[in-house]
């Protein structure tokens, strides 16, 4: 097995425990015995959860992986990047520990290297929930290899026929090159092999400030890198809320990351052991000289090389496979999910799909992806959580809606921990409680999100949310004192009048 192929190094013990549960180096693949009700193409979390859920109700499934099981969330997504976050973290609290009355003995230091073994590790112990063996004695046939449909109820993988009743396509994404003169030769990291890394670059340019450019260059910079984030919109994370972004970007800079907003990048080359990047931001030209470079301008759709056209199914290289709002293909044998087959590419929403997937294709059910309510976090410190509409989208679709912010600088627990920025900020249709969206930045605001999206999912109004009773002190209850200045605009000033001669009537 070639380990380059398979994007895992170093081939240490951790690696090497990952490796034996995600793609086994001696697995025998099986013999394809009879038509399948379910074959899925991928096993990333879509393809898994679909695989999983199929064979706990008693279907016949196979699942054909390429690479390596657990998708881009296990190996190279979510799982190594939040590892390193929490590292990041861990030594940006050091730091500050003088706050907090705490004298820090002079010296501490990261150790990248022990970092990034903490990471293998703990990614080594989480695959055994995507493992080969695992899937293999729930009921699934696991094969290993290219997979590609020969038919319209038929996929090959080394020079084996599988035949279906249905399938599911989950191939999820790959990271996306930026096209820009000179990277190629030069060489570059994405997500994908940025975390193969043993040892910490000094300093390091990375192309693009959305989701996984933010969070890696704040992590870099906490710990000891000279990190330039380079950005061609006018802000980073240019999706959520512009108050949300600009608190991010703010952050960023306090955490030592230069930013060149509106930057165009002309040119990359190589010199000797530099890497020189020609920008051009608010129309000054400059060079940057950095160790490393890495490109988080986000992914693309894995669908090449499967023979879609043998399946007539209709995709395209930039937005995927194509599907209707039940996620069936044009070939009605056939349903796609996550990544591959969606502009929003979340692990959480991949889970979503194939749930939606199995009721669909299995069962004839109608489950619509567009009823489904998605939230998502950009984990930097702090977090930016969102669930619906933003103000921009809500203008953009002709809604009217009124908006209610807490700051969590008046938040007593925020308060306490030193956590002091972000907001609360929800929005509810004018003249209703209902809830259309929210934007959370705070220390912990992906886990605080839930209770907001489980109001909209619900159809439960802001109004009901005051009176949720939240411990004391929680940063939480700045969700129910938002609830609770919507409650106190119900008081119209006529009401107010006749309160006010009650209390003086019963006097």
């Amino acid at each position: 097995m070639a380990s380059q192929t398979l994007g895992v190094a170093p081939l240490d013990e951790h690696n090497l425990a990952l490796l034996e549960q995600v793609h086994p180096p001696e697995w025998t693949n099986p013999e394809p015995v009879g038509r399948y009700n379910l074959v899925v193409v991928g096993a990333g979390t879509a393809g898994l959860v679909s695989a999983v859920g199929a064979a706990g109700l008693g279907a016949k499934v196979a699942i054909i992986e390429r690479d390596l099981m657990g998708g881009d969330c296990l190996n190279f997504g979510c799982v190594p990047s939040k590892a390193i976050v929490a590292t990041a973290r861990a030594n940006a609290s050091l730091r500050a520990a003088g706050r907090y009355g705490i004298e820090v003995p002079v010296g501490a230091r990261v150790k990248f290297a022990a970092a990034a073994a903490r990471m293998r590790q703990l990614r080594a112990s989480i695959a055994r929930n995507d493992s080969a063996s695992r899937l293999r004695n729930l009921g699934v046939d696991v094969y290993f290899g290219a997979a590609r449909f020969v038919a319209t109820d038929a996929v090959e993988v080394n020079g084996k026929r599988l035949t279906f009743r249905r399938a599911a396509i989950a191939t999820g994404a790959r990271a996306a090159t930026p096209p820009i003169p000179g990277l190629l030769e030069t060489g570059f990291l994405t997500n994908e092999t940025v975390f193969s890394m043993t040892e910490l670059p000094a300093r390091i340019a990375i192309i693009g400030g959305g989701p996984i450019g933010c969070e890696l260059a704040q992590a870099f910079s906490r710990l000891g890198a000279g990190v330039t984030l380079l950005e061609a919109a006018p802000h980073v994370l240019v999706r959520e809320d512009r108050d949300a972004a600009i608190a991010v970007e703010e952050a960023l800079r306090r955490d030592g990351v230069a930013i060149a907003d509106n930057c165009k990048i002309l040119h990359v080359e190589e010199r000797g052991a530099e890497k020189i990047l020609r920008i051009e931001s608010d129309d000054l030209q400059s060079e940057i000289a950095v160790d490393e470079i890495v490109a988080g301008t986000g992914r693309v759709p894995a669908v090449a090389d499967l023979g879609l056209e043998a399946a007539g199914v209709e995709y395209d290289r930039i937005n995927g496979i194509y599907v209707d709002d039940y996620l069936r293909t044009g070939n009605p044998r056939i349903y796609a999910a996550g990544d591959c087959a969606s502009t929003l590419k979340f692990t959480h929403l991949s889970d979503a799909h194939a749930r939606i997937l199995l009721r669909n294709a299995l069962f004839h059910g109608r489950q619509r992806v567009s009823a489904l309510t998605i939230p998502w976090c950009t984990y930097t410190d702090p977090e930016v959580a969102h669930v619906g509409l933003s103000e921009e989208d809500a203008a953009r679709r002709g809604v009217s809606i009124t908006t209610f912010a807490q700051p969590m600088a008046e938040v007593d627990r925020a308060v306490l921990d030193g956590l002091t920025e972000g907001f609360v900020k929800v929005h509810v249709r004018t003249g209703t409680s209902q809830i259309v969206g929210a934007t959370i930045v705070a220390a912990h605001a992906g886990e605080m999100i839930s209770e907001l999206t489980l109001a909209m999912t619900a159809g439960i109004g802001l109004d009901k949310l005051s009176g949720v009773i939240h411990p004391y002190p929680t940063a939480s209850d700045a969700i129910r004192s938002v609830a609770n200045q919507y409650m106190r605009t119900r008081l119209t000033p006529f009401a107010a009048k006749l309160f006010k001669r009650w209390f003086a009537w019963t006097r």
